[in-house]
């Protein structure tokens, strides 16, 4: 077995869509820089993601390095759209909590409502800091997290992958994979591991890095749409039901909280504490 190592890093700006992959990233207390600080809801102030809208797969956001995003989308007209200017918050919602947020503006507002065919509206999370903290469950007093679903930082591993693919591949559905590492849509990919080694972590170091090791991240349809096509199969919710069942939840991945700032970098070892 390989020294466990830091295989690849994504960060996804707005929720929902494409990310970016990159050769490093600072880690704030909230998660990767920039992960996740963007979001869309509906006329009724509701996040919006790919579980409603699966053509979000094939937009996509490009951090620039004053926190703007570049907005990509087929058939639509590339878009800048700056971090918007302090104003009244607007009170959205996702999974029931209500969170403070930033309108973004009227031309991000079309463009995404154009591309969709549905109205819909781009927030930012402008002071993560204090807007949404993590399940107390599971978090020490103080701990946020972006728009991400639920903790700062998603970790996957590419053994464990495999493994996944390989069951797949014996099951009723191999035509639909072997699946590709962004239906998981981590912000971590290491290598060099076990299968399913993650399962056992409860803090590790990525670099310089250390990270708490919060629960399992149980998967949602949005792991089932082809993210270069946006069609929907079965896979791999079908086999995690068979081989990945936690309680209630379909597991892959796990959910982790930093234990401090610092900066990870692809290639960076991986290493257990706990």
């Amino acid at each position: 077995m390989a020294t466990p190592a830091l295989r690849s890093l994504h960060v996804h700006p707005v929720k929902s869509v494409a990310g970016h992959v990159t050769a490093e990233a600072a880690v704030e207390p909230w998660g990767l820089a920039g992960d996740r600080r963007w979001m869309l809801v509906d006329a009724a102030d509701r996040m919006v993601t790919q579980r409603q809208q699966p053509r979000l797969a094939l937009a996509a956001a490009a951090p620039l390095p004053d926190g703007a995003v570049r907005l990509t989308a087929p058939g639509a007209a590339p878009l800048t759209v700056a971090v918007p200017e302090p104003s009244d918050a607007a009170t959205v919602e996702l999974f029931g909590e209500k969170v403070e947020a930033v309108p973004a503006g009227a031309a991000s507002d079309r463009w995404f409502s154009a591309y969709l065919g549905a109205p819909v509206r781009l927030v930012y999370l402008d002071d993560p800091a204090y807007r949404r903290p993590i399940d107390p469950d599971y978090a020490l007093p103080g701990e946020t997290v972006s728009f991400a679903d639920g903790f700062p930082l998603l970790l996957v591993s590419v053994t464990s992958l495999d493994a996944l693919n390989s069951l797949i591949a014996q099951g009723d559905h191999p035509d639909e994979g072997p699946l590709p590492v962004n239906r998981f849509r981590p912000n971590l990919v290491v290598d060099g591991t076990a299968p399913w080694a993650e399962d056992h972590w409860r803090r590790i170091t990525v670099g310089e890095v250390s990270f708490r090791v919060a629960k399992p991240c149980g998967r949602c349809v949005v792991t089932t749409t082809d993210q270069a096509t946006a069609e929907r199969g079965k896979e791999p919710l079908r086999t995690l039901a068979r081989h990945r069942r936690f309680g209630d939840r379909l597991v892959f991945g796990q959910n982790l909280v930093p234990e401090h700032t610092g900066t990870v970098r692809v290639g960076d070892p991986v290493r257990v504490l706990a």
